[in-house]
């Protein structure tokens, strides 16, 4: 147990997700907020935080995605075995769910630092023990799967089973950090653990010591519209946590209609942020009353990085890995070389393209990135919108590839995935379109760092943050996007990018100003976009550093938790 020992020698910065994503082959992770924790642990080995992350294992993953002709999707689970990945420890916890006991084991996985020998473990909980019952031993098989019970259930598992876990294991946590509201029920089981002597006070609901608590807490939300929030009924609640914790004490901390899991983790937090500047705003509208800050997402660089540029950065900027702030002298890369790491990379993908699709792609069109989850809000059929003007303005100068998946109980998000296929099939004498299946973190990296303009077109302001365009910025890969969550922050017209539509002041939950948009969208791509990337090649270049200088510096995961430290941790 020397492993535990050395792990528990000092007090710890606990970090808590619902999904982690850090490795292709370990499918722990759907998406944005997975691979955001993922970087967020990089970071922290690299950086040589005390910090430990807790998670559930997945034993299904979230699922392969199967596209068909007609951009049907069917989801199968993505089966894998931890024991070749991670270790097993011998520790077990229990909690009770449904008035039963339900039996919690560990596995152990190490992030290691790029620069030393430091490591942040990450604990992946599971109940598939022989001593549970057949239901609950499938309590951790699915990311995002079942219904509002099997979730409060795993979120249960979460937050109670984590602390109990790290409590198991001997850790002294400093910090509880909540990345979203699925964790939130990690409050409770430090209710619980800290209450205040009951003969000192005459109210019952008293007798926890939530301001302890409080202190002991972090929290950082990622959603910026109210539907998106975890909520559940209060009937199911009492079935399932009764014995856990009073319904009544837990009204007045997490709603009084139902279990709303952000609320229950701000008003036990003593730091809350939002993702980005716009979303710290939003969210302070939607809960009024709070004191709500904003740390901006970012990505780990090293990740992020294909290989191309990863030489060319060990070339001219030695030490980048570790200091992404050396991106600012990007301009003393010669941008011959420049343009010869983006070719390298974009011919990569383009094979890998033409490989899985026969669209024959070729190397020098221009070539514009989407990819998404698959969902109504992120409007990903935007650039289809209106196909007799998207065909006489590209006139066999674009290509443009998608990705994506949508949640299996996402039926718009489906019937957007077949739309761009049905138009797909209406341009392919025109334009070459392709939609990649099975979405994951190695086709990420390839389109991010092979397209040669990555578009991101969200309904403002439901982008909290997004992290994509980051990750082809820090690849030199040129952004054009809607002016929400983080690229209001990166975005100087003609400099960095190019911004989609009305200032990020101004609503787009109309048709009107999904019409706006589509027009400025379409004017900038004839008058801008394909004007400069092809009769302007050394301002386009030029667009590139200032990707990697402008934008690439600031937006990762080092500056991001330099900030969480100095503001969440410590403070």
């Amino acid at each position: 147990m020397k492993y535990i020992q050395e792990l528990t020698s000092e007090p710890k910065i606990a970090y808590f997700s619902m999904e982690i994503g850090f490795r292709n082959d370990i499918p722990t992770y759907s998406g944005g907020l997975g691979v955001l924790a993922g970087d967020t642990i990089k970071s922290a080995a690299d950086l040589g935080l005390p910090m430990v992350a807790v998670t559930l294992i997945y034993r299904q993953g979230y699922f392969r995605q199967d596209i068909d002709e007609h951009g049907s999707q069917t989801e199968h689970p993505e089966v894998w075995n931890p024991a070749e990945h991670m270790t097993l420890l011998p520790h077990k916890v229990k909690i009770r769910l449904e008035g039963r006991d339900v039996a919690i084991q560990v596995w152990a996985y190490n992030i290691s630092s790029l620069v030393d020998k430091w490591n942040v473990p990450i604990f992946f909980l599971d109940t598939n023990l022989p001593e549970n019952s057949p239901e609950d031993r499938t309590l951790t098989d699915r990311l995002y799967g079942g219904d509002d019970r099997y979730r409060l259930k795993q979120e249960a598992v979460l937050g109670l089973g984590g602390v109990s876990m790290l409590r198991a294991l001997g850790f002294r946590i400093k910090k509880y950090h909540m990345n979203e509201g699925h964790a939130s029920l990690l409050t409770l089981e430090l209710l619980n653990r800290y209450k205040r002597d009951i003969e000192s006070v005459w109210d019952e609901r008293e007798i926890w010591d939530t301001e302890r608590v409080k202190d002991l807490c972090v929290f950082t939300t990622h959603t910026p519209v109210e539907a998106g929030h975890d909520r559940f009924s209060y009937d199911i609640v009492k079935e399932v946590l009764d014995e856990i914790f009073p319904i009544e004490v837990l009204k007045d901390l997490a709603g009084a209609d139902k279990l709303n899991m952000t609320l229950l983790a701000m008003n036990l937090s003593k730091y809350i942020n939002g993702v980005a500047k716009k979303h710290g705003e939003v969210s302070k509208v939607l809960f009024p009353g709070y004191q709500i800050q904003a740390i901006t997402n970012g990505v780990h660089s090293f990740t992020w990085t294909c290989e191309s540029f990863a030489r060319l950065y060990d070339k001219y900027l030695p030490g980048w890995a570790n200091e992404p702030e050396l991106f600012v002298r990007v301009d003393k890369v010669p941008e011959e070389e420049i343009w010869g790491a983006h070719m390298e990379a974009k011919r990569k993908l383009i094979d890998h393209v033409n490989s899985v699709t026969g669209a024959s792609m070729d190397y020098e069109t221009l070539t514009i990135g989407f990819a998404r989850r698959a969902t109504a809000y992120k409007r990903a059929n935007l650039l289809l919108s209106d196909i007799e003007r998207l065909r006489k303005i590209a006139g066999g100068r674009l290509q443009v590839i998608y990705a994506g998946k949508a949640h299996p109980k996402d039926f718009d998000g489906k019937k957007n995935i077949m739309e761009i296929f049905k138009n797909i099939k209406m341009l392919e004498k025109d334009i070459k379109i392709v939609y990649l299946n099975n979405y994951n973190m190695e086709l990420a990296l390839k389109m991010v760092s092979g397209v040669d303009v990555w578009l991101n077109t969200p309904m403002r302001p439901r982008e909290a943050s997004g992290t994509s365009g980051m990750k082809a910025s820090h690849n030199g890969v040129v952004n054009f996007s809607v002016l929400d969550g983080w690229w209001i922050e990166g975005h100087i017209e003609g400099y960095t990018g190019w911004a989609i539509g009305a200032s990020p002041t101004e609503s787009t939950l109309t048709k009107a100003t999904d019409l706006m948009d589509a027009e400025d969208l379409y004017h900038k791509l004839e008058t801008l976009v394909i004007p400069t990337y092809y009769g302007n090649r050394k301002v386009w270049v030029k667009m590139m550093e200032n990707s990697i200088s402008k934008i690439a510096y600031y937006f990762n995961t080092h500056r991001m938790m330099r900030r969480y430290v100095t503001e969440a941790y410590i403070r």
